[in-house]
């Protein structure tokens, strides 16, 4: 008897922080594409960028599952977005291209991070209406992870114009249905 109160109490505690524990695999999964980055491993970056997406589709799905929707799962899952489609693209781009920009390269990096921080504070600042408000961060990050795919095709001024122009797209107020 003892044993199954137990074990019923552990599965009740991973049902109620599964959504979370699967929000900090995603952070995590950016935090070592990040440095992959930095140690020239981009093929494994971009594969922890996806990973990272992978995840942060099913958190969400799993919160709602449980029953497990908290302002802390809300906050947990920005930080997570942040690093995972934030930081770690930029890292990425900055590392493979925009280094050989010098200053502009550095200004590009900075501003697609600090565009998609601001998406994330605007998204967790307003009530849910069904749609996005301008391009989530999750969508824009993988977007621009995939364009690693093309480095060897287009110029890198290409880059230049793809990532300030899904910056502004994070941005925008144009809307996007849920899906």
């Amino acid at each position: 008897m003892f044993l199954l109160q137990k074990v019923d109490l552990t599965v009740k505690k991973i049902k109620s922080n599964a959504a979370n524990l699967i929000t900090l695999l995603n952070l995590s999964f950016g935090g070592a594409s990040i440095m992959a980055s930095l140690n020239e491993a981009y093929n494994y970056s971009v594969l922890f960028i996806f990973i990272a997406a992978f995840l942060d589709r099913y958190d969400g799905k799993v919160a709602r599952k449980y029953n497990q929707e908290s302002a802390l799962g809300k906050q947990l899952d920005s930080m997570g977005d942040i690093i995972s489609f934030g930081v770690a693209p930029a890292i990425l781009m900055y590392e493979i291209i925009f280094s050989n920009f010098g200053l502009p390269g550095m200004f590009i990096t900075v501003f697609y991070i600090t565009c998609g921080a601001f998406r994330l504070a605007r998204f967790n600042c307003t009530e849910s209406s069904g749609y996005f408000v301008g391009l989530p961060i999750t969508a824009a990050g993988t977007l621009l992870t995939i364009t690693f795919f093309l480095v060897p095709i287009f110029s890198p001024v290409f880059y230049l114009i793809v990532s300030p122009l899904l910056a502004l797209l994070m941005i925008s107020t144009f809307t996007l249905k849920k899906v």
